[in-house]
C-alpha cells in the first residue's frame, strides 16, 4: 500500500498545535504530575455518587436475595443478562480496537488506543457483578471454577456458561497485558521524570528496568504485535461464545446461527461509539484536544457507519430467516417484537442503531463533537435495547399461551444498572488521572504523519 493510499482514510492533522518531543511529554504527562482540572473533579464527584448508589443496592440485594428482582417463572432471565451482555460487548471491543488497528498499522489509533484498552479491562469488571449477585451465594462464586475439589461438584463442560468462564477469563488476562505492556515505556519516562524517591521507586518498578535501547524496543514491538495477534481472535470467540448462551437453546428468536458474527459486530458497534463518548469526554476533563482531535473522531464515526449498517443487515435477516424458515413459532416470535406489547423496545432499537447512525455521513455531524457525543450515546442506549429485545421479548412468549407474562424491572434493577455506570466511569476517571490516558512514546512515533494536514 502507498503512502497516499495508506493515509487517504484521514483529512485533518492528529496534532493541531506544533511542539517538540519534551512539550509532548509534558502536556500528557501534566495530568498524573500535577493536579486534574475542575471538569475531572466535578465527573469523578458524580461518578462516585452513584457508584455509592449501586453499593447500597448491592449490599441490600446480598442481603435480601433476588426476589427483589422483577423476574417470574417465564422471564428467568432479564435486566441481570442485558447488562451483562452489554458490558461485555462494550469490554471485548476496547482491545479489539487497539490491536486491530495496531495489525492495520493505523496511526491515528496512537491517540485512542489506551483509552480503549483500558475500557475493555473497566467494562468487563462492570460485567462481572451481574452474575455474581445472580448466583444469590457470591461468597462460593469459586465454585463455577473447574478445580479440584472434595465436595464433587463436577461442572458442565458442554455448557456454554461454563465456556463464558473461560473465554471471559483468558481475554481479561490477555486484554490486561496487553494494555500493561503498553505502559511500560510511559513507566520508564515517569520514572525518569520522578522528582521523589518514593514515585522513582514505585515507577521503577513498574516499568521493570526500561532503558529505551534500541533492543528494548525491538523487543517491545514485537511483543505488542504478538499480543495483538492474539487479541483480535480472542474477540471473536468470546462473544461468539456468549451468544452460544442463547443459540444453544430451543427458544424461537435464540436458536439461530446469525448470533455469533451479530454479537461480534454488535460489540464493535458500540465498542466504537462508547470510545468516542469517553474521548470526548477525556480530552475536556484532561484537556487533551490537542491529541485527541477531530481526525480520530472523525475516523471512529466512519467505522460507526460501517458497523451501524452491519447491525441493521443483521436485523433484517433475522426477520427474513423467520419467514422463509416456515417455523410459526420463530415468525410469532418477530411479529411480537415488532407489534406485541414490547414493540416500544424494538423500535427504540432499530431507531437508535438502524437511523441515527446514518446522520454521521454528513461531514458537518460528524465534525461537530457535541452532536458525535450525543449520537455514540443513542447507540449504546440502542445497544442495550437490543439486548433486552433479544432477552426479554423471546422469553416472555414462548411456546405456552399459559405461560405467557409480563416483565417490568424493579427500582432495585434500575439502581444497580446505574451503580454499574458509576463503577465503570469512577475507575475510568481515575485511570485517566493516576496513569497516561495517552501514549506518549506512540504519540512521539508519528508526531510528523500528525501534524501532515494533507492526508492525500
Amino acid at each position: 500500500m502507498s503512502g497516499k493510499e495508506h493515509t487517504s482514510f484521514l483529512r485533518r492533522p492528529l496534532i493541531t498545535k506544533e511542539r517538540t518531543y519534551g512539550e509532548i511529554t509534558n502536556d500528557v504527562l501534566n495530568s498524573i504530575e500535577g493536579g486534574p482540572t475542575n471538569t475531572w473533579y466535578i465527573l469523578f464527584a458524580i461518578a462516585v455518587l452513584t457508584l455509592i448508589v449501586g453499593l447500597v443496592v448491592v449490599g441490600y440485594q446480598l442481603r435480601t436475595g433476588i426476589g427483589v428482582w422483577g423476574l417470574n417463572k417465564t422471564i428467568g432471565w432479564s435486566w441481570d443478562i442485558t447488562n451483562f451482555v452489554f458490558w461485555v460487548g462494550i469490554g471485548h471491543a476496547g482491545t479489539f480496537i487497539s490491536a486491530i488497528l495496531l495489525l492495520f498499522r493505523q496511526k491515528w489509533r496512537t491517540s485512542i488506543n489506551r483509552a480503549a484498552e483500558a475500557m475493555t479491562l473497566i467494562a468487563v469488571c462492570c460485567a462481572g457483578i451481574y452474575p455474581v449477585i445472580h448466583m444469590g451465594r457470591p461468597w462460593l462464586a469459586h465454585w463455577v471454577f473447574p478445580y479440584p475439589n472434595t465436595r464433587a461438584i463436577w461442572l458442565n463442560f458442554r455448557s456454554p456458561l461454563l465456556w463464558d468462564v473461560f473465554a471471559i477469563s483468558t481475554y481479561l488476562t490477555v486484554s490486561a497485558v496487553f494494555w500493561y505492556i503498553g505502559l511500560i515505556p510511559d513507566f520508564g519516562t515517569l520514572r525518569d521524570r520522578a522528582v521523589t524517591p518514593l514515585r522513582k521507586k514505585i515507577y521503577g518498578m513498574l516499568s521493570f528496568g526500561w532503558d529505551g535501547s534500541h533492543r528494548t524496543w525491538h523487543r517491545y514491538e514485537i511483543l505488542c504485535l504478538i499480543l495483538a495477534g492474539l487479541a483480535a481472535p480472542l474477540v471473536v470467540s468470546v462473544h461468539t461464545i456468549v451468544s452460544m448462551d442463547f443459540a444453544t437453546s430451543v427458544i424461537p428468536g435464540w436458536h439461530t446461527t446469525i448470533f455469533p458474527p451479530y454479537f461480534v459486530i454488535g460489540a464493535v458497534f458500540s465498542g466504537f461509539a462508547m470510545v468516542s463518548s469517553l474521548l470526548i469526554i477525556t480530552r475536556k476533563a484532561m484537556k487533551f484536544e490537542h491529541f485527541i482531535t477531530v481526525a480520530h473522531i472523525e475516523a471512529m464515526c466512519k467505522v460507526i457507519i460501517l458497523t451501524g449498517m452491519l447491525v441493521g443487515f443483521a436485523y433484517a435477516t433475522e426477520f427474513f430467516i423467520a419467514w422463509y424458515g416456515g417455523n410459526e413459532y420463530e415468525r410469532y416470535t418477530f411479529i411480537n417484537r415488532a407489534t406485541g406489547p414490547y414493540a416500544w423496545a424494538y423500535w427504540t432499537m432499530v431507531s437508535c442503531n438502524v437511523i441515527w447512525p446514518q446522520l454521521l455521513w454528513i461531514k458537518a455531524i460528524r465534525t461537530n463533537l457535541t452532536l458525535v457525543f450525543i449520537i455514540t450515546v443513542i447507540v449504546n442506549i440502542g445497544m442495550w435495547f437490543e439486548r433486552f429485545v433479544i432477552i426479554t421479548t423471546s422469553l416472555h412468549r414462548d411456546f405456552l399461551p399459559s405461560s405467557w407474562a409480563m416483565y417490568s424491572p424493579t427500582w432495585v434493577e434500575i439502581c444497580t444498572f446505574i451503580g454499574s455506570f458509576g463503577l465503570f466511569f469512577t475507575l475510568f476517571l481515575l485511570f485517566i488521572r493516576f496513569l497516561p490516558a495517552i501514549a506518549v512514546s506512540e504519540v512521539k512515533s508519528v508526531y510528523k504523519f500528525a501534524r501532515n494536514k494533507d492526508h492525500n
